[in-house]
């Protein structure tokens, strides 16, 4: 069997993107007009949420459509799908702030970007009320339209999570 070659386009395209050099992506959605987006304006985007939260000045929740459809892998206190902004800041986000005594600091170990699709492999790292430290690992799979997130898949360490959020 042969070996396939893709296209020169596409060739280009990827070198480029390896490069790290803005490529234009085209993404059509049914009943939608058609897009315009840049792999690196959405991983740079991304990226600078990602410092100011490490930085204590905003997160990445900032950029958060309102209608942004966030979903939890796994099994935990807080996995699940949540179909606005208000209803995942409140029954995901505020369960583990709320047995944190330090905001959760990310340390960023990864950005992949592909058109309106940026996935980001990160640490988190706060203190517990409880004394403990509480770590995290995460992968989260972003979906960004216009420049909000439209669309989230978090995974996680549930069982870090579950012990964190476990009231014994």
């Amino acid at each position: 069997m042969a070996a396939r070659t893709l296209p020169r386009c596409c060739r280009l395209a990827g070198l480029a993107i390896a490069m790290g050099l803005a490529v234009p992506v085209v993404s059509a959605h049914a009943g939608d007009a058609t897009t315009h987006v840049t792999t690196h304006d959405n991983a740079a985007q991304v990226r600078a949420a990602f410092e100011a939260w490490r930085l204590g000045q905003g997160s990445v929740f900032d950029l958060l459509a309102d209608d942004v459809v966030w979903t939890v892998a796994g099994e935990s206190p807080v996995s699940g799908t949540y179909r606005t902004k208000q209803t995942f800041l409140d029954e995901a986000v505020a369960p583990i702030t709320a047995r944190l005594a330090t905001p959760i600091v990310p340390q960023v170990e990864r950005i992949v970007a592909d058109g309106a699709h940026v996935v980001v492999l990160w640490q988190g790292t706060a203190a517990a009320r409880d004394g403990s430290t509480y770590r995290n690992h995460y992968a989260w799979h972003l979906e960004l339209a216009d420049g909000r997130i439209v669309r989230v898949t978090a995974f996680l360490d549930t069982w870090a999570l579950a012990q964190l959020l476990d009231p014994t």
